[in-house]
């Protein structure tokens, strides 16, 4: 029951579902509960995945065949996933953009990314990252509905599983008195990790079932090598990590998956 409770507080914590009243009381809240939550982060994308892939199927089979409907699919189910966790990630791609991009002082960059308010870069790297998003889903949907599926499945759970490797390998250098993410500056426990690959594994297995090895393999591969990135960044420009990157670190993988899955694609 323990665990359920950690996969509710997750649940609430980066989506706009619903858990409040008596079930919130249940759940209860501390910062080493948030702490363990991120074993299920994971978990949260197979829900996210979910929706969108349900989103998809639904207008698959209704909107004509041909011509603009995988744009519209891949529009539509992103939307859907927006709505599901509130544009929280997108929210911290936004921030990241905003601090690296407008100024080269570590301070000030931090100082700019907990301003609320979204800036040139913030907001040129919102509108990139989701029409990227929603030109390579397009792409996959011109293969088939199975492919699409596939890829929203694996980069949904994947990309919530890469994040928790900051953690673990940087320091948490933002608003300690304030921030959300102050609870996972300290580091993620080896057992939360690996109940986080649990999560995880059977989504890329289920994908590489579905679309074969070489379409699981190189989509991970591609998220892994964006993490990499990530991580080099962060830890170069700010010596460290705060909440709103690994927000962003989620949407560059979740892209990243899907430009692997539309690359091996192109090749078979």
């Amino acid at each position: 029951m323990q665990g359920v409770r950690h996969f509710l507080l997750a649940l609430q914590f980066f989506t706009r579902v619903p858990v409040t009243g008596r079930l919130a009381a249940w759940v209860g809240f501390s910062p080493t509960m948030l702490r363990s939550a991120a074993a299920h982060f994971p978990g949260v994308g197979w829900l996210v995945a979910g929706v969108a892939c349900a989103v998809a199927a639904v207008l698959w089979h209704a909107l004509p065949v041909g011509g603009q409907a995988p744009l519209a699919v891949a529009a539509l189910s992103t939307v859907a996933t927006v709505l599901l966790t509130g544009g929280f990630h997108e929210d911290g791609l936004a921030d990241v953009a905003d601090g690296l991009g407008g100024s080269q002082d570590r301070a000030r960059a931090l100082e700019i990314m907990k301003d609320s308010r979204i800036g040139a870069f913030g907001a040129m790297a919102l509108v990139l990252g989701l029409v990227t998003k929603v030109a390579l889903l397009a792409v996959l949907g011109t293969a088939g509905l199975a492919p699409l599926l596939a890829a929203l499945l694996g980069a949904h759970v994947l990309s919530r599983w890469l994040p928790l490797l900051l953690p673990t390998l940087l320091p948490h250098v933002g608003d300690t008195a304030r921030s959300k993410s102050k609870p996972l500056a300290d580091q993620v426990s080896r057992g939360s990790l690996l109940c986080a690959t649990l999560w995880c594994l059977p989504a890329l297995l289920a994908v590489a079932w579905w679309q074969g090895p070489a379409f699981s393999v190189g989509a991970s591969l591609a998220a892994l090598l964006a993490a990499g990135w990530m991580f080099r960044l962060f830890r170069r420009r700010l010596q460290g990590f705060t909440g709103d990157c690994l927000g962003a670190t989620q949407q560059v993988c979740e892209i990243a998956f899907y430009l692997g899955a539309a690359l091996v694609l192109g090749r078979t």
